[in-house]
């Protein structure tokens, strides 16, 4: 019997979460009459001393969280409960704290709104605490097993055409070619989606090798036979020709801490020293995870709260819901916490971007 239900969104953030929240909280509570409780800051919540919780109720999750991007539970990407770094240096594993928060907040069962690494870890932690968990999808980069969409991955893609739309006129205008860097670190769906739908003469990601001698061929070919200006699109971990992924440093907890960002200027440079070519680059980077979520990430992220819930209450836990075929589905979780799915070199987008003329690196085999 469920009478407790606990929700936590982790890793990092996107727009839908909160109608991910909305959505669970209204139907345990208007359905089965449970009692919701949101976990603050990911597993942190419960590993932390007070416990950081709070209660949700249908007032607390009303129409305003359908139209509010970010998290109002919060979130965090940092600290494996499993080899958890203290204020001291040392390592140390958390997951009993976990277990002893879950006891002590009454939780008979976890909602877990997170990535492919978040749910992985979320899993081992519900297993070891000896609470059923359903995990729901939701990540900007698409990479979830098991489902089509994401939470989040919609709205991203809305940024991306849009910031398109408004860097081609000033293309058009100054006769440029304008790089665009959006993120992925580890896939290319996000670049290849919007610079398919933002009408990209190039677009290159970390799944195909490319050459810069076929980028500039690409770009050389628009600039003499079609127009003056040039659309090129490229996720963050596409990596240099010398196979080096290009990182920028920033301050964050314990010192310089490094992330992807800046081979948009990489390829800038190259484009201008082989094509002569004027070159511009903008890199969206966290302008991606913001904003108001859209139409299609609020139905996807409704129809996902609603249906982990329904799991709950029928005791089918240690699952994943997903989008599949137009219809909201579920599948275990071992099948989903596999890694990042990545681009197959004959996904149909990248076969669509080739017959629009779009260069998006070498054909593999060819």
């Amino acid at each position: 019997m469920v009478k407790t239900l606990g929700v936590l969104t982790s890793g990092g953030d996107c727009a839908g979460l909160n109608a991910v929240i909305r959505a669970v909280t209204t139907h345990a509570i208007r359905h089965y009459g449970w009692r919701v409780v949101g976990i603050l800051d990911g597993t942190l919540g419960l590993m932390e001393r007070p416990l950081r919780t709070r209660e949700l109720t249908l007032n607390s999750v009303d129409d305003r969280a359908l139209r509010e991007g970010g998290t109002l539970l919060g979130t965090t990407t940092k600290g494996d409960p499993f080899a958890f770094r203290m204020p001291d240096g040392s390592v140390r594993d958390r997951s009993a704290d976990f277990a002893e928060g879950v006891r002590e907040t009454g939780l008979d069962a976890l909602i877990v709104i997170g990535g492919d690494g978040s749910m992985r870890i979320s899993a081992r932690l519900c297993a070891e605490a000896g609470i059923g968990m359903v995990g729901v999808p939701k990540t900007i980069d698409n990479d979830v097993h098991g489902t089509e969409y994401a939470v989040g991955f919609a709205t991203a893609i809305n940024v991306v055409v849009d910031a398109l739309d408004r860097l081609q006129p000033t293309a058009a205008s100054h006769h440029r070619v304008m790089i665009l860097e959006t993120m992925g670190r580890d896939t290319g769906h996000i670049a290849l989606n919007g610079g398919i739908a933002g009408g990209a003469d190039v677009i290159l990601i970390p799944e195909l090798p490319y050459t810069l001698q076929a980028v500039a061929a690409r770009i050389n070919e628009v600039l003499t036979h079609n127009r003056p200006h040039a659309l090129v699109v490229i996720a963050e971990g596409v990596r240099t020709m010398e196979g080096v992924a290009v990182r920028a440093g920033h301050k964050g907890g314990p010192g310089l801490v490094g992330s992807y960002g800046g081979i948009g200027h990489y390829l800038a440079e190259a484009i201008t020293d082989l094509t002569g070519a004027e070159t511009r680059v903008t890199i969206l980077g966290h302008v991606q995870r913001g904003g108001t979520p859209s139409p299609r990430d609020r139905l996807v992220a409704s129809s996902f709260g609603v249906h982990a819930v329904r799991l709950v209450a029928e005791g089918k836990v240690n699952r994943m819901v997903a989008w599949q075929n137009r219809s909201v589905v579920d599948v275990p979780l071992s099948e989903v916490t596999i890694g990042a799915r990545s681009l197959s070199v004959d996904d149909p987008l990248i076969l669509t971007a080739r017959g629009l003329g779009i260069y998006v690196g070498e054909m593999m085999g060819a």
